[in-house]
């Protein structure tokens, strides 16, 4: 009886939040593990962008990463982990992307919510990601400096910085292939810095 009156309480509770998607997936009863927005893209015009976003961590192979390191650069901020099926269906639409752009002036980093170094490590082995990964499970500092930019709310997500390290585009949920990603990192590029 206690425990109906829980569960009860809990489906009141969780259906006020109506737009918030992780309660959604959990009355869907989808078990998905993720959440997902279908590839909802956003071009943010430059006269609208905040302030640049700097962040660092340690990547997955114990290197010190920092943004100050890449300034100049347009750069892919991947938000993912390595149990998100649409993170791995889009791994390779995310490699490809970098394969194109790595020798201009682009950057790309994931920022690993959820995994240790040697998931993330096995991770990019299975799928041929050869950029490298923030691993933030532990502090939360490197999703935490894009909370002033732009809500984290849906993994993956990933985010193209302009010049000045600010967010320029936001595609949150898994890729819908490698032309829009494309297409963003070169729009961002074509601005005057």
């Amino acid at each position: 009886m206690l425990g109906a009156a829980l569960a009860a309480v809990l489906a009141v509770s969780l259906s006020a939040c109506g737009s918030d998607p992780v309660a959604q997936q959990y009355l869907d009863g989808d078990g998905k593990g993720y959440i997902s927005a279908d590839g909802a893209v956003e071009e943010i015009p430059v006269e609208e962008r905040g302030e640049p976003v700097i962040f660092s961590g340690m990547t997955e192979h114990g290197e010190e990463f920092d943004s100050a390191d890449i300034a100049g650069d347009v750069t892919v901020v991947n938000f993912w982990y390595a149990g998100c099926a649409p993170c791995r269906v889009e791994a390779g639409d995310l490699e490809k992307v970098w394969q194109e752009y790595n020798d201009d002036d682009v950057s790309f980093v994931g920022i690993n919510i959820y995994d240790q170094p040697d998931t993330a490590l096995s991770f990019a082995k299975s799928y041929g990601v050869t950029y490298p990964s923030i691993i933030d499970v532990d502090s939360g500092a490197a999703k935490l400096a894009f909370a002033n930019a732009t809500p984290i709310q849906a993994t993956p997500t990933t985010l193209v910085l302009d010049k000045q390290g600010r967010v320029a585009a936001r595609i949150i949920g898994q890729l819908d292939g490698p032309s829009i990603l494309s297409t963003l990192v070169k729009d961002a590029l074509a601005e005057s810095a």
